[in-house]
């Protein structure tokens, strides 16, 4: 694994899914996979986006291959790789291509999270942004057979960035930061 310590860096997603994504319900499909067992979390030592780009490609074929009874979706964790947010969000478009290159389109959706995440037009520090923003960069890889079997009800689903906003405004920065954190000691950012 090189520079990157995969069991810390695992952990730390790990935290923040169990902390924020489900502790504060900002994705209603979370809980049921992750109190099944059912997410792999990948660490990669990837530094650059054509190793990235490998890793991503060898998790995709590592998610379509299990069976959903076993792995239901993907954390693919790489902190070397595209640390800035401008990087990793223009690299959103490349996973994208990878996935219909391999046939995948359909199949599988590629979802960002980054610690810098930003909504195009919000205030850094804007809490909305923290949806998305997890201790290390990483890809989420989805099932989109999971999500469809979820999200029936269309009305409800368009409601979930709103009540995400309003979760997240209501806790302030610093109650986000608290739960972000990967080492109680480390400063906020």
């Amino acid at each position: 694994m090189g520079d990157v310590d995969g069991p810390t860096v695992i952990a730390a997603a790990r935290r923040w899914v169990t902390a924020v994504v489900v502790g504060l319900n900002l994705c209603p499909f979370a809980r049921r996979v992750t109190e099944a067992g059912r997410v792999r979390y990948a660490a990669t030592d990837a530094g650059d986006e054509e190793e990235l780009l490998a890793a991503l490609g060898a998790e995709l074929a590592t998610l379509v291959a299990a069976p959903r009874a076993e792995v239901e979706t993907t954390l693919l964790i790489h902190p070397r790789a595209l640390p800035a947010f401008p990087d990793f969000n223009d690299f959103l478009a490349e996973a994208d291509r990878m996935v219909r290159r391999l046939g995948l389109a359909g199949v599988v959706q590629v979802v960002g999270f980054h610690p810098g995440f930003r909504f195009a037009g919000a205030d850094p520090d804007a809490p909305e942004n923290y949806t998305n923003r997890s201790p290390h960069p990483m890809l989420h890889l989805l099932r989109e057979e999971s999500v469809t079997e979820v999200s029936g009800d269309a009305a409800a689903l368009a409601e979930i960035p709103r009540r995400n906003t309003e979760i997240l405004r209501a806790l302030a920065r610093e109650g986000i930061l608290a739960r972000i954190a990967t080492n109680p000691d480390e400063p906020p950012r």
